[in-house]
């Protein structure tokens, strides 16, 4: 049986084993670790339908639900906020938090961000013509914006990076429980702080923080709510900023398509390569409460489904030319519009909280980097870059870049 994850060898396209099966149906039957076998979802139309049954729990701390990686099993993911948990608690919390990252919010942030993303390209013009654009710019962007909405101390940044990368990266259950619950303790003690200080501050732990009533909202709540944001909010729209620029660089036409991008369409040039890129890797896991048909195939109550996001991302029933990068994709078959129809941010309830946030992040760092540095280009091979390997969570380490110095300042 086909095991998985499998690693990429292209850092912006699915493992060749995912592309060989997604040739063959929306639905099929995948090993995990534990020898365990659930279904992989690939087909587009499916992923949808499923990713919206309320008979598919998201609730991790049950115990048929399916461990995907060895680290998965750390007490810390059992289950983790909004995306681990099933209505109505998951509801309940939804609601808490939507106007904190609603598109108005993001609209007021925009100008702070486009200001932190050139002092960024200031610093590494200033000490050029290289640099780590992970250190140096993808990761200190959403970095400092999580910190600043939620009320988190940014010089504390290496220490909630490195666990936070720790607890992701984990290659077994005892690693990610001890990163996890260093920054459990940490937000412990920082919200503890914020509830005996004269001025706590408008951050969105410090409001959550004065809403705890043991009833809506525990206090383990308001800390797997800090846990899931704190993490969420930096780690993968780093990562995507960093692979966005690989996939940018090695298309440049599609380069230069996106820099000659009027601001109107730029947000779809994102959208594309959140598609291609699919950093996450994976929309959703669930559990069958009971049985469900789809496509031909029943999914019988206790099985394990798996969204694949690269593969739905992918779905030639929906996409032209699906593995093709185009920032100037329009509507797919049968005049299905591409753009947002990716699965990237998930669907259904549990569709990312932050993609908002997300997408205005990746638009302002992209235009802001290629605006300044026009001739940025890989410092090293692209198979030479250190990519993470062993998970779902899509990333390089490090990546080393380089320019001619007649950047813009």
């Amino acid at each position: 049986m086909f095991s998985y994850p499998q690693d990429r060898t292209c850092p912006y396209q699915p493992s060749p084993g995912y592309q060989d099966i997604g040739r063959n149906g929306p639905l099929h039957q995948v090993e995990l670790w534990d020898g365990r076998a659930i279904w992989m979802v690939t087909g587009h139309a499916a992923a949808r339908k499923l990713l919206a049954d309320p008979r598919l729990s998201a609730d991790r701390s049950r115990d048929d639900f399916p461990v995907v990686l060895p680290r998965f099993e750390a007490p810390i993911f059992k289950p983790l906020a909004l995306i681990g948990f099933d209505p109505p608690v998951h509801d309940v919390h939804r609601r808490m938090l939507a106007p904190h990252f609603s598109l108005k919010r993001v609209r007021d942030l925009r100008g702070g961000v486009e200001e932190l993303a050139g002092r960024l390209v200031d610093d590494m013009l200033r000490t050029g013509p290289s640099a780590d654009l992970v250190q140096d710019f993808a990761l200190p962007i959403p970095s400092m914006v999580i910190s600043e909405l939620l009320g988190v101390p940014y010089e504390d940044h290496e220490f909630f990076e490195t666990k936070t990368t720790n607890l992701l990266q984990a290659r077994d259950a005892e690693g990610a429980e001890a990163a996890g619950r260093a920054l459990w303790d940490y937000l412990d003690d920082l919200i503890t702080a914020t509830e005996g200080a004269s001025d706590p501050g408008e951050g969105v732990l410090a409001r959550l923080a004065r809403q705890v009533d043991d009833r809506d909202l525990t206090r383990d709540d308001l800390l797997r709510i800090a846990l899931a944001l704190l993490i969420g909010g930096h780690d993968t729209t780093s990562q995507m900023i960093a692979l966005g620029v690989v996939t940018l660089l090695e298309h440049p036409e599609q380069l230069a398509a996106l820099r000659a991008a009027s601001p109107e369409e730029l947000p779809a040039a994102v959208d594309e390569l959140l598609r291609i890129v699919s950093v996450t890797d994976v929309s959703g896991v669930r559990v069958a409460t009971s049985d469900i048909a789809v496509d031909g195939v029943v999914i019988r109550a206790g099985e394990g489904v798996l969204v694949s996001s690269s593969m739905t991302n992918r779905d030639p029933g929906v996409y032209d030319d699906p593995y093709a990068f185009d920032v100037h994709r329009g509507a797919g078959r049968g005049g299905v519009p591409s753009g947002r129809q990716h699965l990237t941010f998930g669907f259904g309830i549990h569709q990312c909280l932050g993609q908002n946030l997300a997408r205005m992040e990746l638009e302002v760092a992209f235009s802001t980097l290629f605006e300044r540095i026009p001739d940025l280009r890989l410092a090293v091979p692209v198979d030479e870059l250190p990519v993470r390997t062993g998970g779902t969570m899509q990333g390089v380490h490090r990546l080393p870049v380089t320019w001619s110095g007649e950047a813009r300042r």
